[in-house]
């Protein structure tokens, strides 16, 4: 895996090893930065995070920030360990913890995202997408955007307006707006 497009073009990514991580493979990562356009000056929130591809690429094609969250020690390892290679620790957190516990206590601060990424292992997805929505809604800005990827055959479903709509192989991309 690699950055692919921004400061840190080319840049290789660290995955957790094992099987319980799936990343985003480059080719379907280029063709969604290709649908987002610019993601400069943005907040982005990289749930259930992995490797950390998706926020660490919009870090190097200028996101403001990213907060990485994962509960798997081994995900949360490798974010750092990329983060740490590119020089990116300043502009991200990390943070330990199951997703919605996450958002629950991110409302609470009032914090507010821009770009946020859903990725959840593919045999979950079908089963956390209303708590996911009802989790998402208070920490998303006004235009935001929430790009859900899962199973074609067992889809990410959200509560959210449904913008667009990719299949790559097995692979189905949901960009969805804010309410």
């Amino acid at each position: 895996m690699r950055v692919i497009a921004g400061r840190h073009r080319g840049a290789r990514l660290h995955a957790p090893r094992g099987e319980a991580t799936r990343p985003t493979s480059d080719r379907v990562r280029e063709a969604l930065f290709s649908i987002l356009a610019s993601v400069t000056d943005e907040r982005v929130l990289d749930l259930f995070a992995g490797s950390g591809a998706l926020g660490i690429e919009a870090l190097s094609r200028g996101a403001a920030s990213a907060v990485f969250v994962d509960s798997a020690p081994a995900a949360v390892s490798a974010v750092r360990r990329n983060l740490e290679a590119l020089g990116l620790e300043t502009e991200a957190d990390v943070v330990r913890r199951p997703a919605i516990a996450f958002l629950e206590g991110a409302a609470i601060r009032g914090a507010q995202y821009d770009l946020v990424f859903v990725d959840p292992p593919y045999r979950l997805a079908s089963a956390v997408g209303p708590e996911l929505s009802a989790a998402l809604t208070p920490v998303l800005a006004p235009d935001a955007r929430v790009v859900a990827e899962s199973d074609r055959r067992a889809p990410l479903v959200l509560d959210l307006p449904l913008a667009d709509e990719r299949r790559y192989g097995d692979t189905l991309i949901r960009i969805h707006g804010a309410r």
